[in-house]
């Protein structure tokens, strides 16, 4: 039998010499479109849309300091139809821009805003938990279009606008996630270290819910529960009445208590993580025990470092890249059209069609088969075994929410491990 640990290294050597060891995260974990694939696509709309608008990130470069992302702000995934909102995503034609050198930010935090806060790996905006209206106390009564002191919560109004990926466009075009991205991660993986799944604006990573107990990558993996609790008073100091407005109507209803979860004021914390193994800052989806999003959803009232300038006003436009930036461009090279497992499975088609993996087995299986998929940053997306005994001839595995782009397959059977690059190549 293999090593398991002389398996992993081979693994993680191969990956290095794949994206080159001096590339941060910052560059190599974006969801690039290499094929030209177009959203927004809803099916489920009437009539039903198929985009034309360039999906996903559309270039990577990079500076010595800065890391510039290049996103019309439309996912590849299937989106929609959209309850109760008018709006439909538009073309942004953006470039965020994120340090490679974060740092936290001393003193009083910046506080975060209506708007996107930083973005998803696939381009899209992450807003914080307010939908833009307040309550003024003046004049007692709710008002759209800013902020105040009690604001509502977006996931409570704007729910039921939300599509099954949880997102959906605001008056602008711009298609978002105020919660849980569950379309571009696999969020049921409950088993191992959810991936960076976006950026923040002050250059953190955003990480999915699951993360080691510990922080210094130790402990079970575990769900990051917020800190923030549901308060339980029975009224609110110059806010609407607590019998027209429920506790959790309002983002304020939910107060940071020291130590009643895992994460700070700003939804995350420093830890060690598979990206960073030496440690960095990391904003944490929060999600309750049974997966429905929990306040504050991606990222606190304020930001945890200093928000560089560069991501509101001319920066925006696509003309914006510095003339010294490099393009970052993943490896595709030496794609096989099959992959044969140990000779003991045929794994097909590869380029993966319709994100269904087909297993044939062509021998006796005498251990459980272990299937993974993973990611180039070294991230396991998909983790399935199949029992000894009980493997059919033919098996599949469904993907739906894995973006178009390149990933490693790991296959363990029969006493031995194989890996091969393989790709998936279309939407839903």
């Amino acid at each position: 039998m293999k090593n398991n640990k002389s398996v992993q290294l081979g693994f993680m050597a191969l990956l290095v010499s794949s994206i080159g060891m001096s590339q941060s995260p910052t560059v190599t974990s974006w969801v690039i479109n290499t094929d030209n694939t177009t959203g927004y696509n809803c099916s489920g709309c009437s009539p039903a849309a198929y985009g034309t608008i360039d999906a996903d990130i559309q270039s990577v470069n990079y500076t010595t300091n800065n890391v510039y992302v290049s996103t019309e702000g439309v996912p590849s995934y299937n989106v929609g139809p959209w309850q109760t909102n008018p709006n439909i995503p538009k073309a942004q034609g953006k470039v965020w821009k994120f340090t490679l050198f974060p740092s936290e930010k001393s003193g009083d935090k910046t506080a975060t805003s209506l708007g996107s806060l930083g973005a998803f790996i696939n381009g899209i905006g992450v807003y914080n938990p307010m939908d833009g209206f307040y309550w003024d106390n003046i004049n007692n009564v709710m008002q759209p279009g800013g902020t105040g002191t009690w604001n509502r919560n977006a996931y409570v109004f704007e729910a039921v606008s939300f599509d099954a990926c949880l997102g959906h466009a605001d008056g602008g075009g711009r298609y978002h996630n105020h919660v849980n991205p569950k379309c571009i991660y696999d969020y049921t993986a409950t088993n191992v270290h959810s991936p960076i799944i976006g950026y923040a604006f002050d250059g953190f990573p955003i990480y999915g819910a699951f993360a080691y107990t510990n922080t210094d990558a130790t402990g079970v993996i575990k769900r990051m529960k917020s800190s923030y609790k549901l308060t339980a008073n029975t009224t609110r100091t110059d806010g609407p009445n607590m019998s027209e407005y429920s506790a959790g109507d309002f983002c304020e209803d939910y107060v940071y208590t020291e130590n009643y979860g895992d994460l700070d004021p700003h939804n995350g914390r420093y830890c060690k993580t598979p990206e960073y193994p030496n440690g960095t800052y990391a904003y944490f989806v929060t999600t309750e025990d049974n997966g429905d999003p929990y306040y504050p959803f991606v990222i606190g009232p304020t930001y945890y470092g200093v928000v560089p300038n560069g991501n509101s006003g001319p920066l925006g436009g696509k003309n914006t890249i510095p003339g010294n930036a490099a393009n970052y461009v993943p490896n595709t090279t030496n794609i096989p059209s099959e992959v044969n497992a140990n000779g003991a499975v045929k794994v097909y088609p590869i380029p993966v069609i319709d994100h269904l993996l087909n297993f044939e087995i062509t021998a006796d299986i005498t251990t459980d088969m272990v299937v993974k998929i993973i990611d180039y940053q070294g991230r396991t997306l998909i983790y399935k075994t199949f029992v000894k005994g009980s493997v059919s001839k033919n098996v599949q595995i469904s993907a739906p929410y894995l973006n178009t782009g390149i990933y490693w397959l790991s296959i363990t059977v029969n006493d031995s491990t194989s890996i091969q690059k393989i790709v998936f190549n279309d939407g839903f």
